[in-house]
């Protein structure tokens, strides 16, 4: 799943152009975006990158070819954010508008929202499905807890059920999700796509010592990898990348579809080239061997 956060924050519109086309091209036809993305870069408001896809549906034609995500409930400022009803209702119109489209195949909710009733939440969800506005909806960033309440609720209530789980899970980042949320994935057959799939990067290999965190506008947040695990998980992928003729980025993905419920792992990419790394690791199936080497060394 191609990850369209980089639109329009360190990728500008012509280059997204040509990764979208790249990846499209390539048979990559699932895209993540958000309203928020990306209201944290200098002179952006939010909804950058969804305008950016919108542009691309028109350019490109398309749009019916494309499975596109979208999500709702993060802070854009000016206090709008959460998963009220009436403030649902509206986002969805401004995230339709920017995307070019007249539906939006997997709408998610963010975050959680505990200042607003999960039945509150559900019932806009199911209203945008019944009017075709929507055709699934997931949940993100959610605790096990609060997903199994939602899932609860709208099985109770007969209304729209979340269908997919967008958590933050990597080799680099496993005990939170494997220890609340997989349960609650199995329990209710949740198609999990994690985002962060290559720890910002960190699992390209491209990131090995102090000397590297520059790199990138993300490198300054790969310190806090840069340990003996951080090591030892390095020295596995490159150990299993090689004996794949692949890429330590191919591998860490690989590794991912290779757990259960994980439907499709979600990575961005600044350039085309980083394209075919996404495209094999859908290829690529690693031995069980290879499977528990990179579990083990990844264990906390």
């Amino acid at each position: 799943m191609l990850g369209g956060n980089v639109f329009g924050w360190t990728v500008n519109e012509a280059d997204s152009f040509r990764i979208l086309d790249a990846a499209f091209d390539a048979g990559l036809n699932f895209i993540d975006t958000a309203d928020i993305y990306s209201t944290w870069a200098p002179g952006n408001k939010g909804g950058e990158s969804e305008t950016i896809i919108g542009k691309w549906f028109a350019r490109s034609g398309r749009r019916n070819q494309v499975t596109i995500a979208t999500k709702v409930g993060m802070d854009m400022g000016g206090g709008r954010k959460g998963l009220a009803a009436k403030y649902m209702e509206q986002e969805i119109e401004d995230s339709l508008r920017r995307l070019q489209t007249d539906h939006i195949d997997l709408y998610q909710s963010h975050e959680d929202d505990p200042a607003v009733p999960i039945e509150e939440t559900m019932r806009a969800f199911d209203a945008m499905v019944k009017k075709g506005k929507v055709r699934f909806i997931g949940a993100s960033n959610f605790n096990g807890a609060r997903l199994r309440e939602a899932m609860e609720t709208s099985k109770r209530l007969g209304l729209a059920s979340y269908q997919t789980l967008q958590p933050h899970y990597n080799l680099m980042d496993r005990a939170a999700y494997e220890s609340d949320l997989a349960p609650v994935a199995a329990e209710y057959s949740l198609a999990v796509i994690p985002y962060l799939s290559l720890a910002a990067g960190f699992l390209t290999g491209k990131y090995r010592g102090a000397l590297d965190l520059s790199k990138s506008p993300r490198g300054g947040g790969m310190s806090k990898y840069l340990n003996d695990r951080g090591h030892r998980v390095l020295d596995a992928l490159d150990a299993v990348a090689k004996e794949h003729n692949s890429s330590q980025a191919t591998v860490a993905l690989a590794w991912l579809l290779a757990q259960p419920n994980i439907a499709a792992p979600i990575s961005s990419a600044t350039k085309v080239e980083h394209i075919k790394d996404l495209v094999a690791a859908t290829e690529l199936k690693l031995s069980p061997e290879a499977v528990q080497r990179l579990t083990a060394a990844s264990a906390s």
